[in-house]
């Protein structure tokens, strides 16, 4: 049995869809279950990493995917290692291996502290240490939907985002191999530079309709983020900061891992966007 947590989430449920399609035993953890449409065979219990997990969800856990929960790693930590589950792997970030602006180290720290538990207990432990999530931008799919434009500033800005697919493919094969992957922290990027106009061209190009990009101020993407209750003024400056250094860097951000451990290329933002069509349809 594999033990999947945050199996709801964006990579979460790749990583329970692709165990399932090995044919593999799989147990979902989520807050609530029963609004997903799970798989058949999935065993779905409910579950918060935030507080004390019964013990029957971890009865008979060979491995175990972890979301990154801080809050009380280290007794989840050791409460697998009790259950005799064998090996985890950790859904972490590429920040706990970079320098960060001082108002982002609360972000890297939040990681670190998931990382280290793990170290800490008796398990064997696989890192998987994605950057910029191609799921980000679904961030864009509401303007887009209603209006086809994109508002961001900085679109120069450049990443080399990821698949969800392939950041759960990297964790399955780590949960399937332990042997191969133990000891090992995986940084994970997508195959190609991409500024944020180039994601936009890329949009327009496989949803086959135009796509606008409209160049927001800085103070304009500040007073938008600040909407947000979990963004602080710290935070957003330091986001938007992130933003403008990225500004035509485009060397150094492609990253070897899911080549490395999946012997095939990245998936391409093309693929994403095809993949993820019908969040983009037009309302109407």
């Amino acid at each position: 049995m594999i033990l999947v947590t945050g199996a709801s989430g964006n990579v979460g449920r790749q990583v329970v869809d692709q165990l399932v399609g090995r044919g593999e035993p799989v147990r979902a953890l989520s807050r609530r279950p029963g609004r997903v449409d799970w798989p058949d065979g999935v065993e779905a219990v409910a579950g918060d990493l935030t507080e004390e997990l019964p013990a029957e969800v971890l009865a008979g856990v060979r491995a175990l995917y972890l979301f990154p929960e801080p809050a009380r790693v280290r007794a989840v930590a050791e409460a697998a290692a009790a259950a005799v589950v064998r090996h985890v792997v950790v859904l972490s970030s590429i920040s706990v291996a970079m320098d960060t602006p001082p108002e982002l180290e609360p972000l890297r720290r939040r990681h670190l502290a998931v990382e280290e538990a793990v170290e800490a207990s008796s398990m064997t432990w696989t890192h998987i240490r994605p950057g910029m999530f191609m799921a980000n931008t679904l961030g864009w799919a509401a303007s887009v939907r209603a209006e086809g434009v994109v508002r961001q500033p900085f679109g120069d800005s450049t990443a080399a985002p990821v698949h969800e697919a392939d950041i759960a493919a990297v964790a399955v094969a780590a949960l399937l191999d332990p042997g191969r992957h133990a000891g090992r922290a995986y940084a994970l990027s997508g195959p190609e530079p991409l500024s944020q106009l180039d994601r936009v061209r890329v949009l327009a190009e496989v949803l086959g309709r135009p796509v606008r990009f409209e160049e927001q101020t800085r103070d304009q993407a500040r007073a938008e983020m600040l909407a947000n209750p979990w963004v602080n003024e710290g935070l957003a400056d330091a986001l938007l900061t992130m933003l403008e250094q990225a500004s035509g860097v485009r060397d150094g951000i492609v990253l070897p891992g899911v080549e490395d451990v999946l012997g095939r290329p990245a998936l391409t933002f093309a693929r994403w966007v095809e993949d993820h069509r019908a969040d983009f349809a037009p309302q109407g």
